[in-house]
């Protein structure tokens, strides 16, 4: 295996990033829904490099029992790294870090669900991260965001992420591996898209009042944009399960009503 090479800039003299990205511009994002039939929801996410796999199971009975909530479900996210996700090989036990990203993601997507139907029973995630290549724990919590929404989990909206961080005094969006570890800093960011509202907010490195304050609208367009790419990932998802008799253009209209509203569109199209 060659040794990593540190790029000798993060930016060019023409202000794009060393991939050929501008400032604000995501990596190629995929989303997928429905991708594993063992699951009860689940999606996967390719953001660049990066590849990642999440999985819902429940509501269901809780165990060990001694975590039961008597007035809401428990919601159990597991974070892992495969052994063969990054370049020098992980080791396969449970590490600090992908507890404490686990407890993150968590407290990203709480705030969306419906806990309180379903006292005394969890909802297990499960998220796999097949290739790390930066910007894993926001990428996380968009597959995993979906996968909860295929899982048929009431949620008042899905939950887009994403990192802004600094390389060389200038704000760029979504951190690929090299930025990640290079750069000055990162602030990974989830929001509610009806209101703007932040889940989660971090801060790695140092920002000024300002820098963070124009990072945090930065990552609130990003997130604004993941946010129409997973609305499309349910809608193809959905689309194969349409009624019969497509032919019917009310039918199919009353259908597209109906996603709209499950994605929680049809009140904020009112409001605008």
């Amino acid at each position: 295996m060659s040794p990593e090479v540190k790029p000798d800039s993060l930016l060019n003299a023409e202000g794009l990033r060393f991939d050929g990205r501008r400032i604000d511009e995501l990596r190629p994002v995929q989303m997928e829904v429905g991708v594993l039939k063992t699951a009860d929801g689940s999606a996967s996410i390719r953001q660049g490099k990066t590849y990642i796999l999440a999985a819902v199971y429940g509501p269901r009975e809780l165990h060990p029992r001694h975590l039961t909530l008597n007035d809401r479900a428990f919601l159990r996210v597991v974070y892992r790294m495969a052994t063969f996700s990054v370049p020098d090989r992980k080791r396969p036990a449970p590490s600090r870090r992908e507890r404490e990203i686990s407890m993150v993601i968590a407290n990203a997507l709480q705030p969306v669900l419906f806990l309180e139907q379903y006292p005394k029973a969890v909802i297990d995630v499960f998220i796999q991260v097949i290739q790390a290549d930066g910007g894993t724990r926001c990428a996380a919590i968009n597959a995993a965001s979906l996968a909860l929404a295929d899982a048929g989990i009431p949620m008042r909206s899905l939950v887009p992420s994403v990192a802004v961080g600094k390389a060389e005094g200038t704000l760029i969006v979504d951190l690929g591996d090299e930025e990640d570890k290079y750069g000055e800093g990162d602030v990974p960011l989830a929001i509610l898209p009806g209101t703007n509202e932040l889940t989660l907010l971090q801060q790695d490195g140092s920002f000024t009042r300002e820098e963070l304050m124009e990072a945090m609208q930065m990552g609130i367009n990003a997130c604004k944009y993941l946010h129409e790419l997973q609305k499309d990932a349910l809608k193809r998802s959905y689309s194969k399960k349409a009624p019969e008799g497509e032919d019917d253009d009310d039918e199919m209209d009353d259908y597209d009503d109906d996603l709209e509203t499950d994605l929680g569109e049809a009140d904020i199209m009112e409001d605008e």
